[in-house]
């Protein structure tokens, strides 16, 4: 990067990334298309996006626990499943050819987007949560899987954790939430160590994303979760599909 005004688009894109993230999800589908038309490869970008990825999820199990919402430890549970699933989701993404990588993400993105459309709407009520026995076992085996996609891509995978945990283990949206920052933190480490190891990752640029992340994060894991959903669910599909179609037809 080049121009000053990129790291300031940095921290913006950052902020409203990290903001749809902890409401929800979807929002690597903006910081990585982002970071690919700042001209850093497909694989250094998604490697980059992940040095924001953890700061922002830290940051976000730090904002839900001081409005004390936890699941702990049903959380590391999964989550430590998830981080062995990540390290091969991860190998995976260091090797596979830029232009594939981006017909991939464009098309994920499309996926993603007519899932927040047609996603069963969640309620906010309160339920009997299922944390342990069998429900606790296969939330373990999904969330292994959950963990190499995450390892290799990211993007989108929020809305499948919410879903699954508030559909299959009764959570709350609220307390999903929680357990979803926490997982992809502790996936997103050995995701970002295998592309460490690689080479892929330009600190400079991470920790300047991670800035407004951190901040959005923040911000949303503070506020009413409730209504996050409806304020960036036009503007995310509108990007996606901007992006989606910039990464399909115009490498």
């Amino acid at each position: 990067m080049e121009e000053w005004y990129h790291y300031v688009l940095l921290v913006l894109v950052g902020f409203i990334v990290g903001f749809i993230n902890t409401v929800a999800g979807g929002g690597s589908l903006i910081s990585l298309p982002f970071l690919i038309f700042l001209g850093l490869p497909p694989s250094v970008a998604n490697g980059t996006n992940r040095v924001a990825i953890v700061i922002q999820n830290a940051i976000g199990v730090a904002g839900f626990k001081s409005k004390g919402v936890t699941t702990f430890p049903f959380n590391i549970y999964l989550g430590i499943s998830a981080f062995f699933g990540s390290i091969l989701g991860a190998s995976i993404a260091v090797d596979i050819k830029g232009e594939t990588f981006n017909k991939i993400l464009a098309v994920i993105m499309v996926l993603v987007v007519l899932t927040i459309v047609f996603k069963p709407k969640i309620k906010l009520q309160e339920l009997k949560e299922r944390l342990t026995g069998k429900y606790l076992w296969i939330g373990i085996i999904v969330f292994f899987f959950i963990g190499i996609y995450g390892g290799f891509i990211n993007a989108g995978i929020g809305f499948v954790i919410l879903l699954f945990l508030h559909y299959f283990n009764h959570m709350t949206l609220v307390r999903a939430n929680a357990t979803k920052v926490a997982v992809v933190f502790m996936y997103t480490l050995s995701a970002l160590a295998v592309f460490i190891f690689n080479d892929k990752v330009i600190w400079e640029v991470g920790l300047v994303l991670a800035i407004g992340n951190g901040a959005g994060a923040w911000v949303s894991s503070r506020i009413s979760v409730g209504k996050g959903d409806g304020y960036v669910k036009m503007f995310l599909i509108i990007m996606v599909i901007v992006m989606a179609v910039k990464l399909w037809f115009f490498n």
